[in-house]
């Protein structure tokens, strides 16, 4: 990582993070589109860049020098764990130019333990980013040593509560708590955007309402047909 700890969460401070992800086998699921989202982002003044998968970050990195937040998903035996799952990840993150490396801190039965996964990206010079479900889970992760705190996985675990949009008050509750968090997970709308950094939010990703074009499209879609019906 060439750019320093402090610089690179001075840029993200109060800022948007674009997800790149695309519908995986979709029309957009080319590292060269990927990089092309990424591009168009920037334009539009995102100040970091959320990227899944070893080949679209590296075609991402190769087009920005913003910092980017590298994850892997992929399925592992006896566990729910898909973010990020195994040290292996981290390596290959890192060598590929992530500038923070992103896995699933939840409590869930891991292969990994998080202690350990937090000592191996900061290993590697990278910052961590916790992706948490819960308030709990994000102050343990916090206190082994999780630079960033993402309410990613709020709602997309047996225990966490299920809400239409993003869960604020766990931002909310994680910010008074001196944790920087981001962010992220249903935020759909400027004006939500906006309540997240209210709600004391370091920085906001936004992902689908961005760079989802598909699910967009059937969004207005749906919508249409229940009109025509």
């Amino acid at each position: 990582m060439s750019k320093s700890i402090s610089a690179i969460l001075e840029h993200l401070r109060h800022g948007l993070i674009a997800s790149c992800q695309p519908v995986r086998g979709g029309p957009l699921d080319e590292p060269y589109l990927v990089a092309a989202l990424a591009r168009a982002t920037q334009a539009g003044g995102a100040v970091g860049l959320r990227i899944e998968s070893l080949a679209d970050l590296e075609a991402v990195r190769g087009v920005t020098e913003l910092p980017i937040i590298g994850l892997v998903k992929r399925e592992v035996p006896h566990s729910a764990v898909y973010i990020t799952p195994e040290l292996s990840d981290v390596e290959g993150l890192a060598t590929r130019g992530a500038d923070i490396v992103a896995f699933d801190a939840t409590s869930r039965p891991r292969p990994v333990a998080i202690k350990t996964l937090v000592e191996a990206v900061h290993a590697q010079g990278c910052l961590v980013m916790a992706d948490c479900s819960t308030l709990e889970e994000g102050l343990e992760a916090h206190r082994l040593g999780a630079d960033l705190v993402g309410s990613t996985l709020s709602g997309y675990t047996e225990y966490s509560p299920k809400l239409a949009g993003p869960d604020l008050g766990m931002v909310r509750e994680l910010s008074g708590r001196g944790v920087r968090v981001i962010a992220e997970g249903r935020i759909g709308t400027p004006e939500e955007a906006k309540k997240a950094l209210e709600a004391g939010a370091f920085a906001v990703t936004v992902g689908t309402a961005l760079t989802r074009i598909e699910l967009l499209t059937k969004s207005f879609v749906d919508a249409l047909e229940k009109v025509a019906r």
